[in-house]
């Protein structure tokens, strides 16, 4: 998951033909770039491991001990062999406290050559007018290559960390999250950290003119949850109709829930995101806005909100039919009838107690609703004032006036199975982009500006120094 953001054009002037970065630093973090991204690791094609041990290779080079990096393969899904890649750098002046945990996922979703742009190729890693083109350059290569680089960097400058920094980089963030449950219960023993900075979450928007919109601070993320209405009738011929369709009743079921809302909620990341937000808007959405914050039960301004659609998701779980199946035969009534719902449920709330709601929403004995996973409930990261604070103190260092602003994510990430353990995730990235221009993950011809991607070298470099050197 990746919320692409971005700087304004008067920063991104370069020229049309790329340069070899003057800084060392800035060359080493683009060849690392480079090689991530144009090494394909899409689910299935078992490239993953490759990367991990290249990037092993990265550390081992740079003075990393052996014993302290581990390349972890792992079978996410049948076949999707993928593996983690976890490094240690041990304290060298101990101070007591826990470990943190730098995070990013190496692998990318599926892209294919003909869906992009003539010119570009999405394993192609391609700089032009001022951007890095290719799958991952946003979601989240950008994100391995930057961390990777900032402690490259500073173990070469001669930094002492004052608590072990622990690097997680796993293999199928895109598809099953099985690196992040095995991170926070398998691998624990080298894992386990007072909390962790993820670099899949956070970063920075501006508007085409350059205005900030702001960077985001990611301390909380919705869980999803599947679930199926699902009617069974006994059928019959389809020259005979009755009123018992089974097609019919899921139907009906199903425009009930496009009609239903949720209680909404408000927890403290939210809070603090929208008494952020209601400062920069002036309309109707700032009054709801700041009619909602004044009281958490006004479910007209909730849906106000919710009417946006830079805010949809962000004021209650929120719940949609993806898929649907019926029918047997041209010639025959119905005897069955399924509808497949994905819900994104809010931080604290349990999916079976949302299985139960749906079943009340439908209220029909004869819709039948069923969870069809186990996805734990998800869980909201504290506000801690020494990361609000390092967060804060990197990004103004280079944006000075981009307001700062909690976020919860309405996707998933491997965050969430650390915060169920008790680790509490932050997402903290310094990378930006031109919104909406640059929001392309997933998507066709993905990019990140060149700026953005060397500023947030610096960017992890300060946070690192900041909340390991002290």
């Amino acid at each position: 998951m990746r919320l692409g953001l971005a700087l304004g054009f008067g920063l991104l002037a370069t020229a049309a033909v790329a340069a070899e970065p003057a800084d060392p630093w800035q060359a080493k973090a683009r060849a690392i770039y480079s090689h991530a991204v144009e090494v394909p690791t899409v689910a299935g094609r078992g490239k993953v491991p490759e990367l991990a041990r290249w990037l092993a290779d990265q550390y081992r080079a740079a003075g990393w001990a052996e014993a302290d990096i581990h390349v972890l393969p792992y079978n996410a899904a049948p076949g999707n062999d993928t593996a983690g890649l976890i490094v240690r750098w041990p304290a060298a002046r101990p101070s007591g406290k826990k470990p943190i945990l730098l995070m990013a996922h190496m692998d990318v979703v599926e892209a294919k050559p003909e869906d992009w742009s003539p010119g570009l190729d999405p394993f192609t890693f391609t700089e032009r007018d001022g951007y890095f083109y290719g799958r991952g350059t946003s979601d989240i290569k950008e994100g391995v290559a930057a961390v990777t680089t900032a402690l490259l960097k500073l173990k070469a400058a001669g930094f002492q960390p004052t608590r072990d920094i622990v690097v997680l980089f796993t293999g199928d963030e895109e598809t099953t999250g099985v690196g992040a449950r095995l991170g926070a219960t398998e691998w624990r023993r080298w894992t386990d950290a007072e909390f962790g900075l993820n670099s899949d979450g956070g970063g920075g928007g501006f508007t085409a003119d350059g205005k900030p919109l702001g960077f985001a601070l990611q301390t909380a993320e919705k869980t999803f949850s599947m679930y199926t209405f699902t009617v069974r009738n006994r059928g019959g011929h389809s020259s005979r109709p009755r009123p018992d369709n089974a097609i019919y009743q899921l139907a009906h079921a199903l425009e009930r829930l496009e009609a239903y809302r949720f209680t909404p909620m408000l927890n403290e990341t939210t809070r603090a995101y929208f008494s952020v937000r209601e400062k920069g808007e002036k309309g109707p959405l700032g009054d709801a806005m700041r009619a909602w914050l004044a009281n958490s039960n006004d479910g007209r301004a909730a849906d106000a909100i919710e009417a946006s659609p830079t805010e949809v998701g962000l004021t209650r779980t929120r719940c949609v039919a993806t898929r649907l199946e019926g029918g047997h035969a041209d010639n025959a009534l119905p005897q069955l009838a399924r509808a497949t719902v994905n819900c994104r449920i809010m931080p604290g709330t349990e999916p079976a107690a949302v299985r139960d709601e749906l079943q009340r929403v439908v209220a029909d004995p004869g819709v039948v609703v069923e969870r069809t996973d186990n996805q734990a409930m998800s869980l909201a990261s504290p506000l801690r004032p020494d990361v609000v604070g390092a967060y804060t103190a990197a990004v103004h260092k280079r944006h000075p006036d981009s307001p700062i602003m909690p976020e919860m994510s309405t996707g998933a990430s491997d965050a969430r199975p650390f915060r169920v353990a008790g680790i509490p995730i932050y997402g903290v990235d310094g990378s930006w982009g031109v919104i909406p221009d640059d929001e392309r993950a997933h998507g066709r011809d993905e990019r990140l500006p060149v700026k953005a991607f060397y500023e947030d070298i610096d960017h992890w470099v300060d946070m690192v120094t900041m909340l390991a050197g002290k």
